[in-house]
């Protein structure tokens, strides 16, 4: 399991989750509401998705911070947020190649 003690940790795994509840949210909640008219689904998977959204742009934030990352690769990591499966672009293609914290 990746580390939640350092802030490189703690940008995978909040990415792993916020990808994947934006995936949830598209492709279980969404047609929940609108093809069974449960709209509490969207509410619930919404509202977490928000917060994971909210986490994922901190911890790419004081990631970048600490790292002095390029001012590209922290708007890639941050546009990722914003795609379905964009977080987990980004792990396979910029995170993975991050050395280990310092």
């Amino acid at each position: 399991m990746k580390s939640l003690k350092t802030p490189l940790g703690r940008l995978r795994v909040i990415g792993l989750w916020e990808g994947v509840s934006f995936l949830v949210l598209l492709v279980i909640a969404m047609p929940l509401k609108y093809f069974a008219g449960w709209p509490d689904a969207v509410r619930v998977v919404g509202m977490a998705h928000g917060i994971l959204f909210l986490l994922y742009l901190a911890a790419a934030m004081q990631v970048a911070t600490e790292r002095d990352w390029p001012w590209r690769r922290t708007a890639l990591v941050f546009l990722a947020s914003v795609l379905p499966a964009g977080p987990f672009f980004i792990e396979a293609k910029v995170l993975r190649h991050e050395p280990a914290d310092k």
